[in-house]
C-alpha cells in the first residue's frame, strides 16, 4: 500500500503540528482508496480531538459514520517517527501518517495496521 499526498496538504498539515509544538495533534484524513494506493485529499480536525505532552486522541465513536476517511496523522514532538504500542492499538482507517520536527518532508512517515512502514508519494503542485 502506498499513500500519495500533495504537497501543500502535507504543509497544511505540518502548520498545524508546528502551532501546538511541543504538544502533539491528532487529524483525520479524507481520501479514497484504488488498487493498493491511498490518496489523501484533506485533513480534518476530529470533534472533540486533544492533544498534549505524550498524547493526542479523539472519540472514535462520536465520528459521523464517513467511509471517506482513510486513516489520522499525528505528530510525534520527540521526533522519533515510529508508532507507539499505543498508536498501534488506537489505529483508525487505513494508514498512519506521523510527523515530527522540525516539519519538513522529510520527517513524514506512513505506517499500516500492522505497523509497517508505507511509501510516501508527495505530488508537486
Amino acid at each position: 500500500m502506498s499513500l500519495v499526498v500533495s504537497e501543500g496538504l502535507l504543509r497544511g498539515m505540518m502548520d498545524v503540528a508546528r502551532d501546538v509544538h511541543p504538544r502533539e495533534m491528532i487529524l483525520l484524513l479524507r481520501g479514497s482508496r484504488d488498487r493498493g494506493e491511498i490518496r489523501v485529499t484533506e485533513y480534518l480536525f476530529p470533534p472533540f480531538g486533544a492533544g498534549g505532552r505524550g498524547f493526542a486522541t479523539f472519540p472514535a465513536h462520536m465520528l459521523p459514520i464517513d467511509f471517506s476517511i482513510v486513516g489520522t496523522v499525528h505528530s510525534h514532538p520527540s521526533g522519533n517517527l515510529t508508532p507507539s504500542v499505543g498508536d498501534l492499538h488506537n489505529f483508525y482507517g487505513r494508514v498512519m501518517v506521523i510527523l515530527g520536527p522540525p516539519f519538513t518532508l522529510d520527517a513524514v512517515r506512513a505506517y499500516g495496521k500492522g505497523g509497517e512502514e508505507q511509501e510516501i508519494y508527495i505530488a508537486r503542485e
